[in-house]
């Protein structure tokens, strides 16, 4: 829990300070440090700092008490400045040119969804995604939504998957812990996805790359394909 109240840019001792006001109601920082175990030199700070942040609310008394802000409101209220932040860097903050030059490393399983988002919110024609049947399910509404905007999906999984009508879906080999993915033949993103912190994929919108995962994934579509066709001859 402090880890996602710290999202929203509180710091570790704020988010602790936070949770103890919005659990045990007004408080004083005498209080607030008798509850937590910090400071209370360190409870003043981080209290003002709440307060700044609109997540606590100093309410005049003869011992001053904090309330905590309620969280639909810090975080109501931290997407709207994000947002407003977001379109000022959108119309000031231009690039000199395209990130696709070149390979760039993305680590850690979090970092590495965050590029996949991305990616998948960049697309604007096709995208070609090889992943396995858990992982998939994860991604299941973003890949839908791609369809409602008429842009192509084509999935390479290890298990039958119910997606939206649209989604073209081939059954290949096991695929543990692996991710290729192609945004518009322009970007692909390939390497470890299993869940853990050290997993690590290579992004990129070199040419030579997308053509060689471009070419792989293409073969692997074509085996399937004739496996389908064998099976289907040995069952007659």
């Amino acid at each position: 829990m402090i880890e996602k109240l710290m999202l929203f840019g509180l710091t570790r001792q704020e988010a602790t300070i936070y949770i103890c006001l919005y659990q045990t109601g007004p408080l004083t920082g005498y209080e607030v440090a008798k509850d937590t175990g910090i400071s209370r030199s360190n409870v003043y700070s981080a209290l003002a700092g709440l307060v700044e942040k609109g997540a606590a609310y100093k309410m005049e008394a003869a011992a001053n008490k904090y309330l905590a802000a309620p969280v639909e409101e810090l975080c109501e209220n931290r997407m709207r400045l994000l947002k407003e932040a977001e379109g000022y860097l959108r119309n000031n903050l231009l690039p000199v040119e395209e990130e696709t030059e070149g390979y760039i490393t993305i680590e850690g399983y979090r970092h590495i969804q965050d590029k996949i988002y991305a990616m998948l919110q960049k697309a604007e024609k096709r995208i070609y995604l090889s992943l396995s049947a858990p992982e998939l399910v994860f991604w299941k509404e973003e890949l839908q939504k791609l369809v409602l905007r008429q842009i192509k999906v084509v999935i390479l999984t290890d298990e039958q998957v119910e997606l939206l009508e649209g989604i073209t879906t081939y059954l290949s080999d096991r695929k543990v812990a692996q991710i290729h993915l192609i945004v518009d033949s322009k970007l692909v993103l390939t390497g470890d996805y299993s869940g853990q912190e050290s997993d690590t994929c290579l992004y990129s919108g070199q040419k030579n790359l997308v053509s060689v995962l471009k070419e792989a994934l293409r073969n692997e579509i074509r085996l399937t394909n004739v496996i389908d066709q064998q099976k289907q001859t040995a069952s007659v």
